[in-house]
């Protein structure tokens, strides 16, 4: 049974947490103790009925404002399949919020009130959905039941997000009419919109595509450990382990060390106590190679016939996650998978307003802004373009002062000097 992560996305009092409480329930997805408390709850809805929004507001804060501030993780499945769901702040001032739980989804849920249609912060959800390049989204159309289950009202706003989403590049987009009050369209199909023919939200959840690459020539293996117990018994043993971030690795394949560019071949995958032929995006193993080479954590092995990257000058998206501004004068330091080196941000190209698309050009970052930066690092960084293949591609700043992870990046491609 596989697993779809999927994060919401839209403006403040849009439904966000009322649609997953929805769905929770409905799909019969909460514990016991968790209904008790929740029909024990004083916060109802206007008609009296339960405000199922108190599932996803984990905070006190949010409880006390009724809005979501940080990321809320709920799991839950059925028969079809398992689900990971971030509930995301819809504030821009939380924009990191929403990038940290965009980066492992993939599937975003954007919602739209009907009454309000496309709006400013559905502008800024949508660019950041695609700048994390989420394969597939789906448009919640909420609040149906406020615009008498309109099918005009529902026809306009699709057609006006689909200008928007040819101006950020989303692809792969599904449009669903629901009342999350209600619960149209959210597990059960809604006898009031008999005009909509397609799945209702869980029915498209439980069925759409979650692709995974696989392909060997697409194949990265960041080092973890390198494996030399130096025993009587294991004297020779020199193994390397990490986790397949993607594609997949067989015995006999050629493979490229990066950054020190050495080949080899593999000659044994070791996972526990079994020597499987094959390893595939996702699984963690030893890989033992036919010839002695020097490698160290923080090394990536790749096929040699389809190599990413390297470079110590890297154009990027970042997202700064920091009350303090980016200084260009402050050596930071950059993980890369398990690779971790000192760098400067070089150059600050421009800033994003994610509100308008337009560029701002010699704009300090700050946090919660989107920018493209230039990152020039101490040591070279082996790396696939993030929108290409995202588990390759990404990357985090950190502050060398306090440790504190100040910015997460999304790698375009080398530039010269």
């Amino acid at each position: 049974m596989n697993i779809l992560k999927f994060l919401t996305a839209g403006s403040v009092d849009d439904g966000k947490s009322t649609l997953i409480g929805r769905l929770l329930y409905d799909s019969e997805a909460i514990l016991v103790d968790q209904l008790e408390a929740l029909q024990r709850s004083n916060r109802k809805n206007d008609d009296g009925t339960i405000d199922l929004a108190i599932l996803t507001d984990g905070l006190k804060a949010e409880r006390e404002q009724g809005i979501t501030i940080d990321v809320a993780y709920k799991y839950f499945q059925t028969q079809k399949r398992k689900f990971i769901i971030a509930d995301t702040p819809g504030h821009i001032q939380y924009t990191r919020n929403m990038v940290t739980g965009a980066s492992n989804s993939n599937l975003a849920i954007i919602l739209i009130d009907a009454r309000k249609g496309v709006i400013e912060q559905t502008i800024r959800h949508s660019f950041l959905v695609a700048l994390l390049g989420l394969p597939q989204v789906v448009v919640a159309v909420n609040k149906m039941d406020m615009v008498d289950f309109s099918q005009e009202v529902f026809d306009k706003i699709v057609e006006d997000y689909k200008i928007l989403a040819g101006k950020v590049g989303l692809k792969n987009i599904t449009y669903i009419p629901v009342s999350a009050l209600k619960g149209d369209n959210i597990v059960h199909p809604s006898v009031r919109m008999p005009w909509y023919k397609g799945d209702s939200l869980l029915a498209h959840l439980e069925t759409v595509e979650i692709p995974v690459d696989t392909q060997s020539d697409h194949a990265r293996f960041p080092v973890q450990w390198v494996v030399r117990p130096q025993t009587e018994e294991l004297h020779d043993y020199r193994g390397y382990a990490g986790r397949v971030s993607s594609g997949s690795f067989r015995v006999n394949d050629k493979v490229t060390v990066l950054p020190s560019g050495f080949s080899s071949t593999i000659s044994k995958i070791e996972l526990l106590d079994k020597e499987p032929e094959a390893a595939l995006a996702g699984m963690s193993v030893t890989l033992h190679l036919k010839d002695e080479i020097d490698i160290s954590r923080g090394d990536i092995l790749v096929s040699s016939a389809n190599q990413p990257h390297t470079s110590q000058r890297i154009e990027a998206d970042l997202c700064w996650m920091d009350t303090k501004a980016l200084d260009t004068t402050h050596t930071y330091l950059v993980q890369h998978n398990s690779k971790v080196t000192r760098c400067k941000i070089q150059e600050v190209l421009y800033k994003v307003n994610i509100n308008t698309l337009e560029k701002a050009y010699g704009a300090d970052i700050t946090m919660n802004d989107i920018g493209r930066i230039i990152i020039k690092t101490a040591e070279p960084l082996a790396f696939d373009p993030y929108q290409t293949n995202k588990a390759n591609g990404g990357a985090i700043i950190i502050d060398s002062r306090t440790n504190v992870t100040v910015g997460a990046l999304m790698l375009r491609s080398s530039t010269s000097d």
